[in-house]
């Protein structure tokens, strides 16, 4: 039956039907032939429930605060100061796509938010600069997908409610793995560019005195992040409000630099509207999909198998992430989230590891998937921003830092403690 499954979708991408109409035809072709109910019917039911649910408020707000920041000149300005600091490194600005990244997740806590932010203006230097177009655009995909690590992160609100795990730890569990996955990301980088020079586009050299020049630019993020953030540890927002205090801070940055007009709003609005459909759908098809999957036994199936191998809990673990792994390869992120979080994380509990720890894992797990072709939503993010040339560019791209990203696996489950030290020293 998986077998099955992954045929199908990669037939309707290699006919190029877009991700969300291959995710819901993927759903109706299961339906058909491998469910005796009419799954169809609750297609409409599940589209409401889904596209009102509360938490799903602070997607837009996330994405119209990293629009506002765009057109306010914010994310370019701090972009530019980001490549005074990092930009003589081997590889130059593909590291500023990296370091504003992260910075940019600490205000945004949306993969998809931050790779189209950060793409909109590193895109326009592939050329300008002469680097090699796959690894440049790669680095934007893979820095985007630090948005649902490093806090703000809606994924790990939704992980907290799911399991019972305490938001607030999972937020301290997030940061240092988010910071540590960004340099693994540089340093690769570093070692792409060693051995090809030649990709790592002109050197950029700048004077101590025009780096802290910069660093006033690198303030506006970090207010945002402190308004967020520090709004929800002080108890005054949820993370829905705590997202639209973060919009009502940008359109005041706005209107600090000059830039805050109807005119702009309503490009910020058109902006949002767009890429909140485009969301919307996916995860409206992913819902649907994850409803047939779990009525046609699919899902459980997987379940039976990882429990049934009577290994070690490390043994089970690896089988489990390499499950993750393999289901990432055809599945929308928040999706499986919603559909494997509430299965897996009692099994994970009942081997002995910590819900907080798996929490963070299962973030890298789902950061993985953001990039892992066929189905990565930030391949096609950026391929958009991208607007012409292959895809398969944004994957060869990619694909360096999927490696990485199992370093990073493999980092998260020998020193467990990279996860749960800032969370001791608090809790």
């Amino acid at each position: 039956m998986l077998t099955k499954t992954l045929l199908i979708l990669l037939a309707l991408i290699a006919l190029a039907v877009p991700i969300a109409a291959s995710l819901g035809w993927l759903g109706l072709i299961l339906s058909s032939t491998d469910s005796p109910m009419p799954l169809h019917r609750a297609i409409s039911d599940m589209a409401w429930q889904t596209s009102t649910d509360f938490l799903l408020v602070a997607i837009p707000m996330f994405v119209m605060l990293g629009e506002i920041l765009l057109r306010a000149g914010i994310t370019e300005r701090m972009y530019d100061g980001i490549v005074k600091w990092l930009g003589w490194l081997p590889g130059g600005l593909m590291h500023s796509n990296i370091g504003s990244s992260a910075l940019f997740a600490a205000t945004s806590g949306s993969s998809v938010a931050t790779a189209a932010t950060i793409g909109t203006v590193a895109v326009p230097q592939i050329q300008k600069r002469g680097y090699n177009e796959p690894l440049f655009l790669g680095t934007i995909a893979a820095g985007g997908t630090l948005g649902i690590l490093i806090p703000p992160s809606i994924n790990l609100i939704l992980y907290g409610l799911l399991t019972n795990t305490s938001v607030p730890e999972l937020y301290l569990a997030g940061f240092l793995p988010g910071f540590v996955l960004a340099a693994l990301f540089m340093a690769t980088i570093v070692v792409l560019c060693l051995i090809k020079p030649g990709w790592g586009g002109e050197s950029l050299r700048y004077s101590w005195g025009e780096r802290l020049h910069a660093l006033p630019a690198l303030i506006p993020p970090l207010g945002i992040f402190l308004v967020v953030v520090g709004s929800i540890y002080a108890g005054i927002a949820t993370p829905t409000e705590a997202a639209a205090l973060g919009v009502v801070a940008a359109m005041g940055l706005a209107a600090l630099n000059g830039k805050l007009s109807i005119d702009m709003m309503r490009q910020a609005i058109e902006g949002t509207m767009r890429t909140t459909a485009m969301i919307m759908l996916i995860i409206v098809a992913a819902v649907f999909l994850n409803f047939v999957l779990s009525i046609i036994g699919l899902t459980q199936a997987l379940t039976d198998f990882v429990t049934g191998l009577g290994w070690s809990p490390m043994q089970t673990m690896l089988v489990i992430v390499a499950v993750l792994v393999l289901i990432g390869c055809f599945m929308e992120t928040l999706s499986m989230l919603l559909t494997m979080a509430p299965l897996i994380t009692p099994i994970v509990v009942a081997l002995g590891f910590d819900p907080v720890w798996f929490g963070i894992l299962l973030m890298v797990l789902l950061e993985t998937a953001l990039i892992t072709p066929p189905i990565g939503i930030n391949l096609y993010v950026v391929q958009g921003i991208r607007k012409s040339g292959a895809m398969m560019d944004v994957m060869k791209g990619a694909l360096p830092f999927v490696v990485t990203m199992f370093v990073m696996l493999a980092l998260l489950l020998i020193f467990p403690q990279l996860a749960l030290w800032l969370p001791s020293l608090f809790y």
